[in-house]
């Protein structure tokens, strides 16, 4: 694992916390409804499922009902509005990756968060990615492996040269799809459920010091 010449990352829940602005802008949206705002404990959990999971949890809004795509819409511009006023990276996460820098060790992110909210996200964290893609980026979002290996297209690798890191099942099971190395990541919004130890990983890391270790 440690020979591994790209480190990719999920984005929300892995490297960067933004679940405080996708929740407010899920109650935002609560309150222009006359609805009482939700507890962020209640609402973590939705964070690394995008609007789709946040739509669900917050207004009981599922792809099939009429006002969906509309809520949908409105849920990007708010989100968009405050992309990262509350927005963080994880904790000893600029280390790692300075590490990884430090040992000529290029790293990317691939996220299902649709470019146009990304780009801008990560600019304002001031990440310098030598790859970032989007869920939109190719034809279909993870747990497709098609976004990995147009990551590896952009970086001239190949995949087994990778390794890939994400907090929920979907991150592995494109990793594994991709022919890449894969890392189960704990300390995001891992949900009620299977434990992540069991997703199928090659390793999994309960804290972000953990990855650290990888590397010594």
């Amino acid at each position: 694992m440690t020979r591994a010449r790209v480190w990719l990352f999920d984005l929300d829940g892995t490297l960067v916390d933004t679940a405080p602005d996708l929740i407010g802008a899920i109650n935002d949206m609560r309150v222009d409804r006359h609805l009482a705002p939700l507890p962020v404990a209640e609402l973590r959990g939705e964070a690394s499922n995008g609007a789709r999971g946040l739509l669900r949890a917050g207004l009981q809004l599922e792809p099939e009902h009429a006002d969906f795509a509309s809520a949908r819409e409105e849920f990007l511009q708010r989100y968009a509005a405050r992309i990262c006023e509350e927005t963080r990276l994880f904790p000893h996460i600029p280390a790692l990756l300075r590490d990884l820098e430090q040992r000529a060790l290029r790293w990317g992110i691939v996220t299902n968060k649709p470019i146009a909210l990304t780009r801008p996200l990560v600019a304002a964290l001031d990440l310098r990615p030598a790859v970032l893609l989007g869920g939109d980026s190719a034809l279909k979002p993870k747990p497709d492996p098609g976004l990995l290996w147009l990551a590896c297209a952009h970086l001239g690798v190949n995949a087994h040269d990778c390794v890939y890191l994400g907090d929920a099942p979907r991150d592995i099971e494109a990793g594994r799809a991709a022919g890449m190395k894969t890392i189960a990541c704990g300390w995001g919004y891992v949900e009620d459920g299977p434990d992540p130890a069991d997703w199928g990983a090659d390793l999994y890391a309960r804290e972000i010091p953990d990855l650290n270790l990888l590397l010594a």
